[in-house]
């Protein structure tokens, strides 16, 4: 039995097999209409969810299977005091596979270590989030062709983004890849991400300033600046309009930019971007319900 706790859980290959059956999915439907018939994904989300949350819905019930599971812990038995291992022992009697959010970081994988069916990550506090990461290498994938030789800017909360985290945690095994990580000092990269990337030696820059970097993108991965990560209110509020990409600083941006965002936006993409031929944000949206069927298909080992 397989789950996904974290992006590097799948090799490189196997991405490369998932993004191969999304792809497949995108062009025939109707192959896949009842490929998960009978089967029941349960989604637990113990934290508030828009896009994860259905994305999984919408992938199952396109697979022809049924969805059961909660929007929040107030929903749940958690509220009662039960733990996550005796909450997936006993999903895991009614479902055939788990995604779950949690708020605190390696809960799905004590999860995944009780659990009688597989778990996926559907991110966990400012940890991971490999399921939005699959969404945006088969946006990558669809928009640029090739993983190889590209310039990455991360801009925003790389602190507690864990889809930052998840993303270059996947890029940086592809050639010819650099980061550029843009933002507040108070809201860098974590430490032992940067030591990997030194360890391994991965170019990348630290910059405040989004217009310095710019020019040289392939990618921009916008981020907002998440409230809920912050324990002090006057930081958050000090931090939170630190960068906000508008038509005015896309004025030296390469042709073909690739501009991506995990969603939710609050204003740090202004809506005069969306009408802009390298806004992919909301493509990144309908990708992630294409390769979450993909990994739903390969966990139940239906496809």
């Amino acid at each position: 039995m397989r789950n996904l706790i974290d992006i590097t859980d799948l090799t490189i290959q196997e991405i490369d097999e998932l993004i191969a059956t999304a792809c497949d999915i995108i062009a025939n439907p109707d192959k896949y209409c009842d490929a998960c018939r009978r089967k029941k994904l349960a989604t637990l989300f113990f934290e508030p969810s828009t896009r994860t949350r259905l994305s999984f819905e919408a992938a199952m019930l396109e697979l022809g299977g049924s969805v059961i599971g909660f929007s929040g812990a107030s929903n749940s038995s958690a509220s009662k005091g039960e733990s996550v291992s005796d909450t997936v022992r006993v999903v895991g009697c009614y479902a055939d596979i788990i995604a779950m959010r949690h708020p605190k970081e390696g809960a799905p994988m004590i999860a995944s270590m009780r659990s009688p069916v597989p778990i996926i990550n559907a991110g966990d506090g400012g940890h991971n989030h490999p399921t939005q990461t699959l969404a945006d290498l088969l946006t990558i994938q669809r928009e640029k062709g090739s993983y190889e030789n590209l310039t990455i800017g991360m801009c925003g909360d790389l602190k507690f983004g864990r889809t930052v985290h998840s993303l270059i945690h996947a890029m940086r095994r592809y050639k010819g890849v650099k980061f550029i990580l843009i933002s507040p000092e108070e809201l860098k990269v974590p430490e032992y991400i940067i030591q990997e990337l030194d360890r391994e030696g991965i170019p990348y820059e630290e910059t405040t300033s989004l217009e310095d970097a710019m020019p040289s993108l392939d990618i921009l991965y916008m981020t907002r600046v998440q409230q809920e990560r912050f324990f002090n209110e006057a930081d958050y509020v000090r931090l939170k309009d630190s960068y906000i990409l508008n038509p005015d600083k896309l004025a030296t941006a390469k042709k073909d930019l690739c501009i991506m965002h995990p969603l939710p936006r609050v204003n740090e993409i202004s809506v005069a971007v969306d009408d802009d031929p390298r806004a992919c944000y909301f493509k990144q949206v309908l990708n992630g319900k294409y390769i979450r069927m993909a990994l739903i298909l390969k966990l139940l080992e239906v496809a």
